[in-house]
């Protein structure tokens, strides 16, 4: 079975940098499974896998533009060490999420001076060309719910009572709904 828009694909993967320095990996693990053409993946992989087979292998490099953009400066920002609360660990490297006009954004800590606290919100990947090694494992229908729902449900999906099997409809899930 082809891969294209709202089918259920299972993937073997690699992902390099330019250095060849390995990022993430199946291997080892699960395969990852996704809905095809839900904004699932980063959209130059699913470009790059439309119409392929189970069995088939590809190798593909991808610009910042169709991955996680590029680097933006202005979301690189200070607060103080205040702002994260009292009795708060804050370090360099350390990751919070933040909540603003657009959401929940992750943002990473660059460094720390005194009381000042340097953000980063650029996904850790911006700027990035990224190279994927990839194996089709399988193709298949996704269901009803998977079609309502945006993403996936595996066997080990399962809502929590109070929520009756409901997400918000936005394709991600609330408190561990349909998870």
């Amino acid at each position: 079975m082809e891969i294209k828009k709202d089918r259920v694909v299972t993937i073997d993967y690699s992902l390099r940098d330019d250095t060849g320095r390995l990022i993430d990996s199946s291997e080892g693990a699960e395969p990852l499974v996704y809905l095809h053409g839900n904004e699932n993946i980063i959209p130059g992989l699913e470009k790059e896998l439309e119409g392929k087979n189970p069995g088939d292998s590809i190798a593909c490099s991808i610009a910042p533009e169709d991955a996680y953009g590029d680097r933006d400066e202005a979301l690189v920002f200070k607060v103080q060490k205040k702002d994260f609360g009292e009795n708060v660990e804050v370090a360099p490297g350390m990751q919070f999420e933040a909540h603003g006009e657009n959401g929940v954004q992750i943002v990473s800590v660059v460094k720390i001076e005194g009381e000042d606290v340097t953000l980063d919100a650029n996904h850790p990947l911006a700027g990035e060309t990224l190279h994927f090694d990839v194996k089709v494992v399988d193709v298949r229908e996704a269901t009803p719910e998977e079609l309502e729902h945006g993403h996936v449900h595996g066997e080990h999906d399962d809502c929590d009572d109070d929520c009756d099997g409901d997400c918000a409809g936005d394709g991600d899930c609330d408190e561990g709904c349909c998870s």
